[in-house]
Protein backbone atom coordinates (compact mmCIF):
# COMPACT_ATOMS: atom_id res chain seq x y z
CA UNK A 1 0.00 0.00 0.00
CA UNK A 2 1.37 3.51 -0.68
CA UNK A 3 -0.41 6.83 -0.67
CA UNK A 4 -0.62 8.35 -4.11
CA UNK A 5 -1.45 12.27 -3.08
CA UNK A 6 -2.51 14.40 -0.71
CA UNK A 7 -4.19 17.57 -1.08
CA UNK A 8 -5.07 20.24 2.02
CA UNK A 9 -7.22 23.54 1.91
CA UNK A 10 -6.57 25.19 5.14
CA UNK A 11 -4.96 22.95 7.11
CA UNK A 12 -2.42 24.43 10.11
CA UNK A 13 0.24 26.62 7.85
CA UNK A 14 -1.66 25.36 4.41
CA UNK A 15 -3.54 27.44 2.73
CA UNK A 16 -4.01 25.14 -0.27
CA UNK A 17 -1.29 22.40 -1.62
CA UNK A 18 -1.48 19.45 -3.27
CA UNK A 19 1.54 17.13 -3.65
CA UNK A 20 2.06 13.83 -5.36
CA UNK A 21 4.21 10.86 -3.79
CA UNK A 22 6.38 8.01 -4.95
CA UNK A 23 5.53 4.45 -3.55
CA UNK A 24 8.87 4.58 -2.40
CA UNK A 25 11.24 7.24 -0.74
CA UNK A 26 10.35 10.92 -0.42
CA UNK A 27 11.70 13.65 1.30
CA UNK A 28 10.49 16.82 1.98
CA UNK A 29 12.67 18.97 3.48
CA UNK A 30 13.36 23.07 4.67
CA UNK A 31 14.02 25.02 7.57
CA UNK A 32 11.82 24.69 10.35
CA UNK A 33 8.19 25.46 11.22
CA UNK A 34 7.60 25.61 7.66
CA UNK A 35 4.88 22.89 7.28
CA UNK A 36 6.69 19.86 6.75
CA UNK A 37 5.48 17.73 9.79
CA UNK A 38 1.81 19.03 8.46
CA UNK A 39 1.91 17.11 6.12
CA UNK A 40 2.98 14.04 7.53
CA UNK A 41 0.03 15.01 10.35
CA UNK A 42 -2.45 15.19 7.98
CA UNK A 43 -1.57 11.98 6.36
CA UNK A 44 -1.87 10.29 9.93
CA UNK A 45 -5.19 11.82 10.43
CA UNK A 46 -6.34 10.43 7.13
CA UNK A 47 -5.63 6.51 8.66
CA UNK A 48 -6.84 7.16 11.81
CA UNK A 49 -8.89 10.09 12.36
CA UNK A 50 -6.70 11.64 14.94
CA UNK A 51 -3.53 13.74 15.18
CA UNK A 52 -0.01 11.79 16.45
CA UNK A 53 0.59 15.45 17.97
CA UNK A 54 -2.75 14.96 20.21
CA UNK A 55 -3.81 18.36 18.62
CA UNK A 56 -7.86 19.28 18.93
CA UNK A 57 -10.01 19.69 14.97
CA UNK A 58 -10.08 23.22 16.02
CA UNK A 59 -6.56 23.92 16.39
CA UNK A 60 -5.15 22.39 13.60
CA UNK A 61 -7.63 24.61 11.09
CA UNK A 62 -6.24 27.67 9.73
CA UNK A 63 -6.49 30.81 11.47
CA UNK A 64 -8.97 32.80 10.48
CA UNK A 65 -10.88 29.67 8.81
CA UNK A 66 -13.79 27.97 9.91
CA UNK A 67 -13.29 24.60 8.51
CA UNK A 68 -10.26 22.56 7.03
CA UNK A 69 -9.92 19.54 4.27
CA UNK A 70 -7.98 16.99 4.02
CA UNK A 71 -7.83 14.50 0.43
CA UNK A 72 -5.72 11.43 0.32
CA UNK A 73 -5.65 8.55 -2.67
CA UNK A 74 -3.86 5.77 -1.64
CA UNK A 75 -2.77 2.44 -3.67
CA UNK A 76 -3.71 -0.88 -1.51
CA UNK A 77 -3.27 -4.38 -3.34
CA UNK A 78 -3.64 -2.67 -6.83
CA UNK A 79 -6.75 -0.85 -6.14
CA UNK A 80 -7.00 3.02 -5.75
CA UNK A 81 -9.33 4.46 -3.18
CA UNK A 82 -9.78 8.01 -1.82
CA UNK A 83 -10.19 9.59 1.98
CA UNK A 84 -11.63 12.65 2.40
CA UNK A 85 -11.71 14.64 5.77
CA UNK A 86 -13.82 17.87 6.36
CA UNK A 87 -12.96 19.25 9.90
CA UNK A 88 -15.07 21.62 11.47
CA UNK A 89 -14.46 24.43 14.32
CA UNK A 90 -18.28 24.22 14.87
CA UNK A 91 -19.16 20.69 14.62
CA UNK A 92 -17.64 17.12 14.47
CA UNK A 93 -15.57 16.01 11.67
CA UNK A 94 -16.90 14.19 8.93
CA UNK A 95 -14.91 11.18 6.76
CA UNK A 96 -15.75 9.58 3.64
CA UNK A 97 -14.26 6.93 1.54
CA UNK A 98 -14.63 7.07 -1.90
CA UNK A 99 -16.81 8.96 -2.03
CA UNK A 100 -19.41 7.64 0.41
CA UNK A 101 -19.67 9.26 3.91
CA UNK A 102 -19.00 6.82 7.05
CA UNK A 103 -20.72 6.82 10.24
CA UNK A 104 -17.93 5.79 12.74
CA UNK A 105 -14.51 6.23 12.73
CA UNK A 106 -13.29 2.42 13.07
CA UNK A 107 -14.86 2.16 9.19
CA UNK A 108 -11.85 4.06 8.30
CA UNK A 109 -8.98 1.70 10.40
CA UNK A 110 -7.40 -0.69 8.65
CA UNK A 111 -7.91 0.93 4.95
CA UNK A 112 -3.99 1.93 5.19
CA UNK A 113 -1.38 1.11 8.04
CA UNK A 114 0.80 4.23 9.12
CA UNK A 115 3.96 3.85 11.47
CA UNK A 116 5.25 7.32 12.23
CA UNK A 117 8.96 7.80 13.65
CA UNK A 118 9.78 11.47 15.35
CA UNK A 119 12.07 12.71 18.18
CA UNK A 120 9.34 12.21 20.59
CA UNK A 121 9.04 8.06 19.62
CA UNK A 122 12.99 8.25 21.56
CA UNK A 123 11.86 9.78 24.80
CA UNK A 124 9.27 6.73 24.14
CA UNK A 125 11.43 4.83 26.49
CA UNK A 126 12.72 7.23 29.04
CA UNK A 127 9.44 9.18 29.62
CA UNK A 128 6.41 8.23 31.83
CA UNK A 129 3.67 5.24 31.49
CA UNK A 130 1.37 7.18 29.30
CA UNK A 131 3.59 7.53 26.61
CA UNK A 132 4.27 3.99 26.29
CA UNK A 133 0.22 3.25 26.92
CA UNK A 134 -0.37 5.78 23.57
CA UNK A 135 2.43 4.25 22.04
CA UNK A 136 0.35 0.34 22.18
CA UNK A 137 -2.74 2.43 21.72
CA UNK A 138 -1.74 3.70 18.07
CA UNK A 139 -0.56 0.91 16.65
CA UNK A 140 -3.30 -1.40 18.32
CA UNK A 141 -6.12 0.59 17.01
CA UNK A 142 -4.92 1.06 13.55
CA UNK A 143 -4.81 -3.44 13.66
CA UNK A 144 -8.31 -3.90 15.20
CA UNK A 145 -11.39 -2.18 14.89
CA UNK A 146 -13.18 -3.67 17.79
CA UNK A 147 -9.74 -2.52 19.93
CA UNK A 148 -10.68 1.11 19.19
CA UNK A 149 -14.02 0.55 19.95
CA UNK A 150 -13.08 -1.21 23.21
CA UNK A 151 -10.95 1.98 24.37
CA UNK A 152 -13.35 4.60 23.34
CA UNK A 153 -16.14 2.31 25.61
CA UNK A 154 -13.66 2.29 28.28
CA UNK A 155 -12.80 5.77 28.25
CA UNK A 156 -16.38 7.29 28.48
CA UNK A 157 -17.08 4.79 30.72
CA UNK A 158 -14.08 5.88 32.81
CA UNK A 159 -15.28 9.20 32.42
CA UNK A 160 -18.52 8.57 34.06
CA UNK A 161 -17.39 6.33 37.04
CA UNK A 162 -15.00 9.39 37.94
CA UNK A 163 -17.72 12.25 37.35
CA UNK A 164 -19.97 10.19 40.16
CA UNK A 165 -16.75 9.69 42.66
CA UNK A 166 -16.62 14.05 42.05
CA UNK A 167 -20.51 13.77 43.19
CA UNK A 168 -20.67 11.17 46.15
CA UNK A 169 -19.56 13.88 48.68
CA UNK A 170 -22.40 16.29 47.95
CA UNK A 171 -25.17 14.22 46.52
CA UNK A 172 -26.97 10.93 48.66
CA UNK A 173 -27.35 7.51 46.23
CA UNK A 174 -24.45 8.71 44.36
CA UNK A 175 -22.32 5.46 45.55
CA UNK A 176 -25.01 3.06 44.01
CA UNK A 177 -24.23 4.33 40.65
CA UNK A 178 -20.66 3.31 40.84
CA UNK A 179 -21.79 -0.71 40.39
CA UNK A 180 -23.01 0.27 37.38
CA UNK A 181 -19.67 1.78 36.15
CA UNK A 182 -17.43 -1.16 37.59
CA UNK A 183 -19.26 -4.09 35.95
CA UNK A 184 -19.10 -2.06 32.72
CA UNK A 185 -15.39 -0.98 33.47
CA UNK A 186 -14.05 -4.48 34.15
CA UNK A 187 -16.00 -5.61 31.30
CA UNK A 188 -14.51 -4.04 28.57
CA UNK A 189 -11.31 -3.20 30.27
CA UNK A 190 -10.43 -6.87 30.38
CA UNK A 191 -10.58 -7.35 26.86
CA UNK A 192 -7.99 -4.08 26.64
CA UNK A 193 -5.73 -5.66 28.89
CA UNK A 194 -5.89 -9.09 26.57
CA UNK A 195 -5.37 -6.96 23.59
CA UNK A 196 -2.21 -5.21 25.14
CA UNK A 197 -0.87 -8.53 26.14
CA UNK A 198 -0.96 -10.17 22.84
CA UNK A 199 0.89 -7.25 20.99
CA UNK A 200 3.52 -6.73 23.49
CA UNK A 201 3.91 -10.89 23.08
CA UNK A 202 4.25 -10.84 19.29
CA UNK A 203 6.21 -7.65 19.86
CA UNK A 204 8.55 -9.15 22.23
CA UNK A 205 9.48 -12.28 19.68
CA UNK A 206 10.59 -9.57 17.08
CA UNK A 207 12.42 -7.09 18.45
CA UNK A 208 14.67 -9.57 20.21
CA UNK A 209 16.55 -9.92 16.88
CA UNK A 210 16.41 -6.59 15.81
CA UNK A 211 18.21 -5.58 18.94
CA UNK A 212 21.01 -8.01 18.92
CA UNK A 213 21.39 -6.66 15.36
CA UNK A 214 22.21 -3.08 16.94
CA UNK A 215 24.09 -4.30 19.64
CA UNK A 216 26.07 -6.62 17.85
CA UNK A 217 24.60 -9.17 20.00
CA UNK A 218 26.54 -7.82 23.19
CA UNK A 219 22.87 -6.99 24.93
CA UNK A 220 19.42 -9.05 25.09
CA UNK A 221 16.29 -6.73 25.37
CA UNK A 222 13.34 -8.02 26.74
CA UNK A 223 9.75 -6.39 26.97
CA UNK A 224 7.09 -7.11 29.85
CA UNK A 225 3.79 -5.83 29.88
CA UNK A 226 2.92 -4.69 33.75
CA UNK A 227 -0.93 -4.48 33.81
CA UNK A 228 -2.28 -2.28 36.85
CA UNK A 229 -4.90 -4.58 37.39
CA UNK A 230 -5.54 -8.19 36.58
CA UNK A 231 -8.14 -9.77 34.50
CA UNK A 232 -9.42 -11.94 37.21
CA UNK A 233 -9.37 -9.69 39.89
CA UNK A 234 -10.93 -6.29 38.01
CA UNK A 235 -13.98 -5.87 39.74
CA UNK A 236 -12.94 -7.11 42.93
CA UNK A 237 -9.97 -4.22 43.12
CA UNK A 238 -12.71 -1.80 41.96
CA UNK A 239 -14.65 -2.83 44.75
CA UNK A 240 -11.62 -2.97 47.42
CA UNK A 241 -10.30 0.25 46.90
CA UNK A 242 -13.77 2.27 46.68
CA UNK A 243 -13.36 3.83 49.33
CA UNK A 244 -9.73 5.39 48.08
CA UNK A 245 -11.35 6.51 44.83
CA UNK A 246 -13.84 8.57 46.30
CA UNK A 247 -11.12 10.15 48.61
CA UNK A 248 -9.06 11.15 45.78
CA UNK A 249 -12.44 11.20 42.94
CA UNK A 250 -10.48 9.36 40.81
CA UNK A 251 -10.33 5.65 39.50
CA UNK A 252 -6.76 4.25 40.77
CA UNK A 253 -7.69 0.86 39.02
CA UNK A 254 -7.54 -0.77 35.45
CA UNK A 255 -5.46 -0.62 31.79
CA UNK A 256 -5.83 3.40 32.05
CA UNK A 257 -2.78 2.87 34.73
CA UNK A 258 -0.91 0.45 32.31
CA UNK A 259 2.73 0.00 32.00
CA UNK A 260 5.12 -1.94 29.84
CA UNK A 261 8.68 -2.34 31.12
CA UNK A 262 12.01 -2.48 28.53
CA UNK A 263 14.64 -4.33 29.81
CA UNK A 264 18.50 -5.28 28.53
CA UNK A 265 20.36 -7.97 30.48
CA UNK A 266 17.65 -7.93 32.99
CA UNK A 267 17.81 -4.17 33.90
CA UNK A 268 15.23 -1.69 33.62
CA UNK A 269 16.68 0.47 30.83
CA UNK A 270 13.85 3.02 31.89
CA UNK A 271 15.70 3.29 34.84
CA UNK A 272 19.06 2.15 34.64
CA UNK A 273 19.54 2.45 30.88
CA UNK A 274 22.49 5.10 29.15
CA UNK A 275 21.38 7.72 26.34
CA UNK A 276 22.53 5.14 23.78
CA UNK A 277 20.77 2.00 25.29
CA UNK A 278 18.03 3.91 25.13
CA UNK A 279 17.61 5.38 21.78
CA UNK A 280 18.69 1.91 20.84
CA UNK A 281 16.03 0.05 22.29
CA UNK A 282 13.73 2.93 21.10
CA UNK A 283 15.23 2.48 17.42
CA UNK A 284 14.55 -1.23 18.05
CA UNK A 285 10.67 -1.06 18.90
CA UNK A 286 9.92 0.63 16.00
CA UNK A 287 11.63 -1.22 13.58
CA UNK A 288 9.74 -4.34 15.47
CA UNK A 289 6.69 -2.18 14.93
CA UNK A 290 7.28 -2.12 11.24
CA UNK A 291 7.84 -5.98 11.15
CA UNK A 292 4.93 -6.88 13.50
CA UNK A 293 2.23 -4.85 10.66
CA UNK A 294 3.92 -6.00 8.10
CA UNK A 295 3.01 -9.83 9.59
CA UNK A 296 -0.59 -9.16 10.60
CA UNK A 297 -1.38 -7.33 7.54
CA UNK A 298 0.12 -9.01 4.98
CA UNK A 299 1.40 -6.11 3.36
CA UNK A 300 3.93 -2.89 3.93
CA UNK A 301 2.62 -0.34 6.14
CA UNK A 302 3.70 3.33 5.13
CA UNK A 303 6.02 4.82 6.87
CA UNK A 304 6.50 9.04 7.93
CA UNK A 305 10.12 9.62 9.46
CA UNK A 306 9.52 13.06 11.34
CA UNK A 307 13.33 14.61 11.60
CA UNK A 308 14.37 11.59 13.51
CA UNK A 309 17.59 10.98 11.06
CA UNK A 310 19.21 13.90 12.86
CA UNK A 311 18.86 12.31 16.29
CA UNK A 312 20.44 9.20 15.04
CA UNK A 313 23.91 8.17 14.65
CA UNK A 314 25.35 6.98 11.89
CA UNK A 315 24.88 3.20 12.99
CA UNK A 316 21.24 3.30 14.14
CA UNK A 317 21.14 5.71 10.74
CA UNK A 318 21.78 2.77 8.63
CA UNK A 319 19.73 0.04 10.11
CA UNK A 320 16.67 2.66 10.28
CA UNK A 321 17.08 3.23 6.47
CA UNK A 322 17.89 -0.55 5.61
CA UNK A 323 14.39 -1.44 7.31
CA UNK A 324 12.55 0.98 4.25
CA UNK A 325 13.81 0.10 1.41
CA UNK A 326 11.16 -1.86 0.01
CA UNK A 327 8.21 0.53 1.84
CA UNK A 328 7.02 4.08 1.00
CA UNK A 329 8.77 6.32 3.22
CA UNK A 330 8.02 9.95 3.74
CA UNK A 331 11.04 11.79 5.22
CA UNK A 332 11.09 15.20 6.76
CA UNK A 333 14.80 16.53 7.07
CA UNK A 334 15.96 20.24 7.46
CA UNK A 335 18.50 19.54 3.98
CA UNK A 336 19.22 17.11 1.72
CA UNK A 337 21.75 15.08 3.73
CA UNK A 338 24.61 13.76 2.39
CA UNK A 339 24.01 10.18 4.37
CA UNK A 340 20.50 10.07 2.44
CA UNK A 341 22.33 10.65 -1.05
CA UNK A 342 24.44 7.94 -0.43
CA UNK A 343 22.69 5.13 1.19
CA UNK A 344 19.36 5.19 -0.38
CA UNK A 345 17.84 6.07 -3.97
CA UNK A 346 15.09 8.91 -3.18
CA UNK A 347 12.57 8.96 -5.42
CA UNK A 348 10.61 12.40 -4.66
CA UNK A 349 11.88 15.18 -2.92
CA UNK A 350 10.69 18.32 -2.28
CA UNK A 351 11.44 21.54 -0.50
CA UNK A 352 8.65 23.44 1.83
CA UNK A 353 8.96 27.27 2.65
CA UNK A 354 6.12 28.73 4.35
CA UNK A 355 3.32 26.46 3.84
CA UNK A 356 4.18 26.33 0.27
CA UNK A 357 6.17 23.83 -2.17
CA UNK A 358 8.71 25.88 -3.79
Amino acid sequence: MFVESLALMNFRNYESLDIQFSDKINILYGDNAQGKTNILEAIYMSATTRSHKKSKDKDIIRFGEEDSHIRVNIKKRDVGHRIDMHLRKAGNKGVAIDGIPIKKSTELFGLINIIIFSPEDLAVVKNGPGERRRFMDMEICQLSRIYYSNLSTYNKVLDQRNSTLKQIAYKSGMEEMLDVWDDQLAEVGSAIIKERANFISMLNDIIKDIHKGLTSESEKIELRYEPNVDIDEFKTSLYEKRNIDIKNTTTMTGPHRDDFGIFINDSDVRVYGSQGQQRTAALALKLAEIELVKKIINDDPILLLDDVMSELDTRRRDALLNSIKDIQTIITCTGYDDFIRQRINVNKIYKISQGKIV
